[in-house]
Formats: C-alpha cells, structure tokens, sequence
C-alpha cells in the first residue's frame, strides 16, 4: 500500500471559500479513480505549518494506482482548479506502508 501526501500553499488572496471547494473537489476523486483505497483533505488548523493551508492525504493498494492518478482527467481538474485559485507552493510525500 502507498500513502501519498500533500501540503498546499496557497495566495493570501485565496478565499476560504475556494479552498473548501477544492476539498469537495478533492474528496470526489475516490469515485472515480481506480486504486485509491482511501482519501482525506482538510484546512490546516496548526500554529507550526510554515504557511501551508491545506493537508491531503491519500492511500493508494499500489504504487501502479498512484502512478495512474497523477494524469487521469479528474486529477488533472483538480489541479487546474488549484493553480485557477493560486496555490503557491506544495510538498509531497509518498511512502509504503
């Protein structure tokens, strides 16, 4: 199994609004991407984030299905939708587990 995270930073003129709809775009993608086990996104609430706004975290049954999900087209919406709102940054992680 894989565990692919993200932390997202964002523009300071990028509304809440905006990133909460990027999570509901986000959490869309367990439906229908092939692989994805399991999906969580939230807004980060800590004082020692270094700026990042948002966390996502999905688990994937191999490392074939993240491979898959990085170009399929619904990713790839979601993506657009990130730099359309102004993500600035990102750090991504990913691990077997």
């Amino acid at each position: 199994m894989i565990e692919h995270i993200v932390l997202i930073k964002f523009s300071p003129e990028t509304t809440i609004e905006q990133k909460e709809e990027l999570i509901k775009k986000t959490l869309l993608l367990k439906e229908v991407i092939p692989g994805i086990i399991d999906i969580q996104q939230g807004l980060n609430f800590s004082t020692r984030s270094k700026g990042f706004d948002v966390g996502l975290t999905v688990r994937f049954k191999d490392r074939a299905s993240l491979e898959n999900y990085a170009p399929h087209p619904a990713h790839q919406k979601v993506v657009s939708y990130l730099k359309e709102i102004g993500v600035e940054d990102n750090i991504v992680v990913d691990f077997e587990i």
